[in-house]
Parts: C-alpha cells; structure tokens; sequence
C-alpha cells in the first residue's frame, strides 16, 4: 500500500549542545535551555510563534519538559513528554511532524536531552517487569548470557550471527568503529575526537565479542532542539525559506512477530527498520542508495552493520563488502558518507537528545552549512534512530528546491543565522541579549534564574 500523501513539514531551526560525559556537572534545565534557544535563534523566530511543544527525554521526573520549556516562556501551549528509548529524540521529531501535518499545530519546538549516570545502561524500576525482559529471555535461550551488560550482548550478538551467516569479520566491524572515530574529529560536538588505527581498536578492552571497547557508545550528558514548521508558517515567513529543509519522508515502526525468531539480528529489530525504511522512502519517492549522507543509530559497530543492510544501502548480506570497499566514507569510493557526525559510538549517545542531533546534522549538511565535512552532490539525506523494546524511526530529509547543497563559507553561514557564527562547525554559545530576543513576551524570569546561575557559574571556571 502506498503512503498516504502528508502535508509538508520542514525543518526550520536546529541547534545543539556538545555531548559530555556524564558527570552531572550539567542539568538538563541548562540542557534544554541551551538548546532550544540555539534553535530559536536558528530558525529566525521566537518562542511567541510555536504552538506546540515535545519534550524527549528518558531519566527525569514528569513534567521535566514543563520546567525547560517554562524558560523559553510561559504561553500555555501544549508540551507533551515523551520516552520511546533510544528512540526518544527521534520519535519527537515524529509527533512533531505528525501534529503539523494532521493541521493541529503550525510550530512545534522540539527539545530533546538527557542527563545520564556513568557506565552501562540499566534498568531504574526493579519491583516490576522490564519491557525489554522477553528480550533478555529470548537471548538466554539462544546465545546464553554472560557477564557482560546487557545491550553489548545483544548487539553483540547480532554481530556474531552476521558473521556467521555472510561471512563478516571482526575486522569489519573495528573498521565500522575506526571509520565514525575518523568523523568525529570534524564534529565540535561530539563528546570524543579520537582518531584510532585498526588495530588500536581491535586491541582495545573485549566487551563482548567480536565487540571492543572502542566499537561501544559512550553514555552522554546533552541536549539538541529543532523547530518544525507547516507551509503556511513559511509562506507566511518567505525571508526564512532559504534556511527550511523538507521531511520529505518519515515513519516510526514497532516490532513484528519475527523479534522472537530466535535470529540476533532479528532481535535488534532488523523487521522494524526495514519497515520504516521503507515506508519513508517510499514516501520520499526515492531508495536509500539515492542519499548522500546518512546519520543511522550504530549504538554499537555490530549494530551499524545490520543497519546498513536493513536500510538497503548495501545488497543483502553484504554489508560487510560495502564497508570494505571504503563505501561509506569521504575517498574515491564513497557510495553514501555514514554518521559523518562521528555517530553516537563518537559523539556520545544522551538518549533523548540523540536523534535529534541526527536530525541537525543532516540539516546542516542540506543546507551546505557543514562545510568541514561536507558530502559532494548532497541532495537526500536518510536517518536511524532505534530503540529496544521497540520502536524505530527513519526520516528522509531534503533541500525544497531539489537541488545539490551549495557549500557556504564560515562568514556568509554567519550572517545568515542569529548567533554570528557557523554552528555546524562552532560549539559555541550565545548571549543573553540574544536569548531574550528570542525568549517569549509572556516569561517569568523566575522559571529561569536557577539555570542562569549555573551557567555564569559554569562560565567562570572556564
């Protein structure tokens, strides 16, 4: 069945804070704040204009959406919490998109974050079922358990039956690692900016095979926001046009019945990805191979390479060649640049903020903004975000214009957005006679002074 026709949806703001390790050093009412301004900003309006709000967050008290958005303003609209996993950022940008294509809203701001406790995830509510423990079960019963956390496991899992059934090697997946490692370094986001050889990555601590340390995402403190608009919000705004970028596709897909197959891969939500890829794609009117540059979840490099075949970016089975073949980076041979962000293995992964940094890196990357990592002939760009137990979103974005990004200089990117500077290749911040341009009429600043506070603070130490 072919995808209903939407109304168009466009991204017109986006903005991010770097991703660090959790250290609790940072709230995310800074978070938050930090980036829903950035995307304020970006956009080019303020926060009087939005009409919705999606707050994406996973570790926090309800109604914590209420007290970030309280700091933009205090204009009664509607803010909604929402917790979908890994997922979580990913699937706001979703029901974004969804209340401005049904006629519900023509603004929603969308911010993500997540303040995160060191080490593996794990679960917060013991005295009750986890939603993923038919999972655990189903692993137990297949692969065994070992002393390992969790998510690696099951990951790493996959890995091993892709090694098994088509032939990869544990040198693929390392390359998979060295190759996002290799990314992040353009990337003044990302939580680390390393650069390893092969082996360095190889020999790196065992997790759970054929899994090393260095193929691991990190746990991360961070926060990423974007603005979505309807047409008529930008017809109405036709000087903002040049900065809108088209969700030209998208879908969020659960798991099928093939998640107890007693398949690792299987077990991941390879059926869920390949639905919502194909549901998006078939909306967008295109394939995965006619994207240029994709942001997709690899949580782990065993989970990339199952991605890359779900998504249909390589032939079936052979993920592994493709990433061989130096296909998924910038050289002679690229076929689409993969996580050119550094991914989340690099950047960090704060659950609720993640795929809504996805979705402002591929922003950037349309609108020829990241000019330090920019993809030649950028026209689509596909992106992943997944989440066990389960729920995956995929969401094709393109420039309205359908033409190739033109790449912009530092100077020009400067001029164009309200913080006079290029945020795709500048983490920096903004003032606060910026941020209350941009801030709401209706505002007590009350809801604010706390995070003001903390901020100067952290600023003086710098």
């Amino acid at each position: 069945m072919a995808p209903k026709p939407k109304a168009p949806v466009y991204v017109l703001g986006v903005g991010m804070t770097k991703f660090i390790k959790p250290r609790g050093k940072v709230d995310y009412t800074e978070l938050g704040y930090e980036a829903g301004i950035k995307a304020l900003l970006d956009a080019g309006i303020t926060y009087d204009d939005v009409d919705n709000g999606v707050a994406c967050f996973c570790y926090g008290d309800s109604t914590s959406g209420q007290r970030v958005f309280y700091q933009f303003g205090m204009t009664q609209i509607p803010i909604v919490n929402v917790n979908n996993n890994c997922s979580t950022g990913s699937t706001g940008l979703y029901m974004g998109r969804t209340l401005i294509a049904s006629g519900a809203s023509d603004c929603t701001l969308v911010v993500g974050w997540e303040k995160m406790m060191p080490g593996s995830l794990g679960s917060h509510w013991n005295d009750r079922e986890n939603p993923i423990g038919t999972t655990y079960v189903m692993m137990a019963q297949t692969r065994g358990l070992t002393k390992a956390p969790g998510a690696p496991q099951i990951f790493g899992n996959a890995g091993r039956e892709y090694m098994e059934k088509y032939g990869a090697q544990k040198e693929d997946f390392a390359e998979i690692a060295r190759i996002n490692h290799a990314h992040s370094v353009n990337n003044p986001y990302s939580q680390f900016q390393d650069v390893y050889t092969l082996d360095q990555i190889l020999q790196s601590p065992a997790v759970h095979d054929p899994l090393t340390k260095l193929q691991c995402c990190p746990t991360s403190d961070g926060g990423a926001a974007a603005v979505l608009v309807s047409q008529s919000f930008l017809d109405a705004h036709p000087h903002l046009k040049d900065r809108a970028i088209l969700i030209a596709g998208q879908a969020l897909t659960t798991d099928a019945p093939s998640l107890f197959s007693k398949s690792a891969i299987d077990l991941v939500g390879r059926e869920m990805t390949q639905r919502a890829a194909e549901l998006a794609l078939g909306e967008a009117g295109i394939t995965a191979r006619d994207c240029q540059v994709c942001e997709l979840h690899d949580c782990f490099s065993a989970n990339e390479m199952c991605l890359i075949d779900a998504l249909g970016l390589s032939e079936p089975g052979k993920a592994h060649e493709f990433v061989r073949s130096g296909a998924i980076t910038y050289g002679p041979n690229t076929k689409v640049v993969v996580n050119p962000s550094g991914g989340l293995i690099s950047k960090g992964h704060p659950l609720g903020a993640t795929g809504i940094a996805q979705c402002a890196e591929l922003v950037w990357h349309l609108r020829g903004w990241a000019n330090n990592r920019a993809v030649k002939g950028t026209r689509h760009a596909l992106q992943h975000n997944l989440g066990l137990g389960g729920a995956a979103v995929v969401t094709v974005y393109k420039r309205p214009d359908g033409q190739e990004a033109k790449v912009l200089g530092d100077e020009e990117i400067g001029k164009l957005n309200g913080v006079g500077y290029n945020p795709a290749v500048e983490a920096k911040g903004f003032t606060e006679e910026q941020a209350n341009k941009v801030r709401s009429k209706r505002r007590s600043e009350f809801a604010l002074t706390k995070t003001l506070q903390l901020m100067k603070a952290a600023q003086s130490k710098v």
